[in-house]
């Protein structure tokens, strides 16, 4: 993607000519790879991939916008269609192509949905470039690496699912105190798994730097070079689909729950954001010290904070990790999950941390049940919103958020990160510039299904509340 180049189509005549200048190569490129299946995919509300296969014979009609069309108003959760009304047109993006390394024979494009002509107004990767052009226009480039966790599990011989790497006995004795984080042991006996995806990830060309055995059992990161926003929305989405078909290969499963079991460290997925102007350069770089930039930017994301977090943390699961302490935690008490709405340099326990080592914002309260496109588009948004009406977010938190009590956070003015779903999902409705950023039709189709969520929750009945209220009342 050129600096200059138009990201965002207000119609869809405009962006099938864009299509139709880069077709023969990439039709050459994919036919010399051996591949014959084509799945054009368009995001739904969630930020899961929907598609029809077509065969490559159909690949030039394909990506004219005269492939398979969808009533994606039946099944995406956005009833503001109805049976009467037109389908959605899923125009593939020729910048978004993969081959998929575990069947070279089957290529993932990812699409932006159009509607009677214009961008549809419930496809979250259309809002992703809505809000990118935007900040093209003000002569802003967003970029982004996102630290996916995720745990690998399996079914055992009963068929409940336990931890797929994990050598040590259920009911025996443990190693008490992170026996998997970092461990060399339990790093090589998830090599025959790791090996395989670092490989895959280096051939994609996204210079993984790392691998990481987290601290659950079983429980992994994978650290890969940045890139800009929608390229990064559209890597994760594919890497979600390639982690979960790796891991049949190897008779496991992979869950992004947040929270799977009481002693398990959260999996989160940081969003490390940062911006560069028309020459490339990082504007959060002042020259060995943070511009007032990227402090303006921090203001802007702290104001939108508790919207943001609905969306990068958008299950009822996801709030079980944003805690500061857990009993029976594997490797102590502390969680090292962001807790509160405030930034510090290199300081983990705030939600926006500027690290040591690079010129970028990392919101910490974000993880992989996040519809990453709109969570980039509300990143870029708040952040130039900072910096246009100079948001200064006040003086940085530099100690540790675990150990302070609720007095000093409020000398301080420190809030609390939503506790709950239904308290981020007020804060989404109530938050201005999501109208912008969303617009208003999908932000009611989210609100309306979040609400459900919450209230579909509520009533379950857990067995926590089995064992604490049976024989006490």
């Amino acid at each position: 993607m050129s600096k200059n180049e138009k990201i965002y189509y207000e119609n869809f005549k405009d962006a099938v000519e864009r299509n139709r200048k880069k077709i023969p190569s990439v039709y050459k490129e994919l036919k010399a790879a051996g591949v014959k299946y084509i799945l054009s995919s368009w995001i739904d509300l969630h930020g899961i991939p929907k598609s029809k296969p077509v065969p490559m014979t159909d690949f030039e009609p394909l990506c004219l916008g005269k492939g398979p069309q969808f009533a994606v108003h039946s099944i995406s959760f956005v009833p503001e269609l109805t049976p009467a009304d037109s389908d959605q047109v899923m125009l593939p993006d020729l910048d978004a192509v993969f081959i998929c390394p575990w069947d070279t024979t089957t290529a993932i494009i990812f699409a932006d949905l159009f509607w009677e002509d214009k961008p549809y107004n419930v496809c979250p990767r259309q809002a992703l470039k809505r809000a990118m052009q935007k900040a093209q226009d003000a002569g802003y480039k967003g970029m982004a690496g996102i630290e996916p966790e995720f745990i690998a599990m399996k079914y055992d011989e009963n068929g409940e699912a336990v931890k797929a790497i994990d050598n040590d006995p259920v009911n025996g004795i443990r190693p008490r105190r992170q026996a998997f984080g970092y461990d060399v042991e339990h790093t090589l006996d998830s090599m025959h798994f790791l090996k395989e995806l670092i490989d895959i990830l280096n051939d994609l060309g996204w210079m993984i730097h790392d691998v990481v055995a987290e601290g659950a059992y079983s429980q992994f990161e994978l650290d890969f070079h940045y890139t800009n926003l929608l390229e990064m929305g559209d890597r994760l989405v594919f890497l979600r689909i390639l982690l979960k078909e790796i891991a049949k290969k190897h008779n496991m499963f992979i869950t992004f729950m947040p929270k799977p079991t009481i002693g398990d460290w959260r999996s989160g997925a940081h969003i490390n954001f940062s911006m560069v102007d028309k020459n490339g350069k990082n504007i959060f770089d002042g020259g060995n010290k943070w511009s007032k930039e990227s402090i303006f930017a921090v203001g802007g994301l702290m104001k939108h904070a508790e919207a943001i977090t609905s969306i990068t943390c958008s299950t009822v699961n996801s709030y079980n990790g944003l805690v500061p302490r857990v009993g029976g935690f594997e490797g102590g008490t502390v969680t090292w999950a962001p807790t509160n709405i405030t930034y510090g340099h290199n300081n983990r326990s705030a939600q926006f941390r500027l690290p040591q080592n690079r010129y970028c914002i990392e919101n910490r309260a974000a993880d992989m049940t996040m519809n990453v496109y709109l969570a980039l588009s509300m990143t870029i948004s708040a952040a130039i919103e900072g910096i246009e009406n100079k948001i200064h977010p006040g003086e940085p938190t530099d100690q540790d958020l675990y150990n302070m009590s609720e007095s000093e956070f409020k000398k301080l003015g420190i809030k609390r990160l939503p506790r709950n779903l239904l308290a981020a999902i007020e804060a989404l409705k109530n938050d201005k510039l999501t109208d912008e950023v969303l617009g208003l039709v999908m932000k009611k189709s989210l609100l309306a299904y979040k609400n459900d969520e919450w209230e579909r929750y509520h009533q379950a009945v857990t067995d926590w509340e089995v064992k604490e209220y049976l024989r006490l009342y």
